[in-house]
């Protein structure tokens, strides 16, 4: 069959690693891509919400299913576009359908969705523009830190979480008043801190059943231990050495079964994945966030843990047999070490060739902002570069053989962190 992966980072390039190893996978298409799927399959110079150039894609190259990777088409609705278009409404689409995807595009919908189905979060309150007195006096009646999160999507950087309660005053009239995130501000979430340990809780669902891919932690700040700004994502582990079998058992009992069974009663049509951000405060597990879409760069440590055809799970999602899928699990751990560019979360230059990538040995290399250009050469197109994934029968040692292949590899400015894993 023919596949389309809609995206171009490094979790669509793991996608497509994972697809093409498929007997099943014919040709696969990426759009737009980078050099890593230019490898494996054929890129194409679409953009994601690109709805009317996506269709004619898909009716030129006979495709069969469409793997949404980022948020923003599934926000934008690119499922129901497919649905609602005769000549393409019998290609699958992996993904939810708008009004589902509001659990990403709104925090509100999704504090909504939590309080209403009874599963455990942070206390919040939410605001505009006109009520940002009440939200001065909601966060004085809360202890410090004050977290603040812009409604909409803001690229991973709407969430702000702050000491001081004037600074946390002075950060809610800037993201409403005078709109710090734009269009994702015009409401802010104000909820209570959650001191814990944070992970990722990956699941499939087909609508009606569902299956649980391994767990992961992520790190997402710029700097050693955990300093400095808030990044797309800057290495992962998995599994998460905390997660033990029971508070693995109570994410199942008490999360992610209440989310799928309150996608059904509230008609969120969805098929796909639900990506659940959580932190283990105590013993028990709590939701920060959901995600409609697999998490970057946790996708590049999850995936290669999956012993089963990617595509046939893929098949299973769309018509509605993921009951019948046994998921199997490599027993090895998985790590993975992001490259990003020099300035990076803050302004960064492009263009850097990147060389020593042929040179890597029992690593993989992700590409994620790197395009080829006409000479042959890969070069740097984004904050975050290229993330190198590593098995080994401990997470450390995994790691360890990241760092080693990193050392082959440079670019200009190449920066990453020196301590993934260091809180395990």
């Amino acid at each position: 069959m023919n596949i389309l992966i809609l995206g171009s980072g490094g979790r669509e390039h793991t996608f497509a690693w994972k697809i093409v190893q498929s007997p099943k996978c014919e040709h696969l298409f990426v759009a737009p891509g980078n050099s890593g799927t230019a490898e494996i399959a054929t890129n194409v110079n679409i953009g994601v919400t690109d709805f009317e150039a996506i269709k004619e894609l898909v009716l030129d190259k006979n495709i069969d299913i469409v793997v949404v990777g980022p948020e923003d088409p599934l926000v934008q609705g690119v499922h129901d576009y497919f649905l609602n278009d005769e000549a393409i409404k019998h290609v699958s689409v992996i993904g939810p359908q708008k009004v589902a995807a509001e659990l990403e595009g709104s925090k509100e919908f999704a504090k909504e969705f939590l309080y209403r189905h009874n599963i455990p979060t942070a206390a919040y309150e939410s605001f505009t523009k006109e009520t940002v007195e009440k939200g001065y006096v909601f966060l004085e009646t809360l202890n410090p830190p004050y977290v603040l999160k812009a409604d909409g999507l803001a690229a991973g950087k709407g969430v702000v979480i702050l000491n001081d309660l004037d600074e946390a005053k002075a950060e809610l009239k800037s993201m409403l008043v005078d709109a710090k995130f734009g269009a994702a501000s015009t409401k802010v979430v104000i909820e209570e801190f959650l001191d814990g340990i944070e992970l990722s809780c990956f699941v499939l669902t087909d609508g009606e059943n569902y299956k649980i891919l391994p767990t992961a932690k992520d790190y997402k700040r710029i700097g050693e231990g955990d300093t400095g700004l808030n990044t797309g994502g800057m290495g992962a582990v998995s599994p998460v050495p905390f997660a033990t079998e029971e508070f693995l058992a109570k994410i199942e009992e008490r999360i992610v079964k209440p989310t799928v069974n309150g996608f059904k009663k509230d008609n969120l049509p969805y098929v796909g994945f639900v990506f659940i951000g959580l932190i283990k405060v105590g013993d028990d597990p709590k939701v920060i966030e959901y995600n409609v879409r697999m998490g970057d760069p946790e996708t590049e440590v999850v995936l290669p843990r999956l012993k089963n055809d990617f595509v046939e799970i893929l098949q299973a999602m769309s018509n509605g047999t993921l009951d019948k899928i046994n998921i199997e699990i490599d027993e090895r751990a998985a790590t993975t070490i992001m490259l990003v560019s020099g300035g990076y979360p803050e302004a960064y230059e492009k263009g850097k060739e990147i060389v020593g990538v042929e040179a890597i040995e029992g690593s993989i290399p992700f590409h994620a902002g790197a395009q080829i250009q006409e000479d042959g050469k890969i070069v740097t197109s984004g904050g975050r570069v290229m993330a190198i994934t590593s098995y080994g029968e401990t997470y450390q040692e995994a790691i360890k053989k990241s760092y080693q292949n990193i050392e082959k590899l440079h670019f200009d400015k190449m920066n990453y962190r020196k301590d993934i894993g260091f809180d395990l």
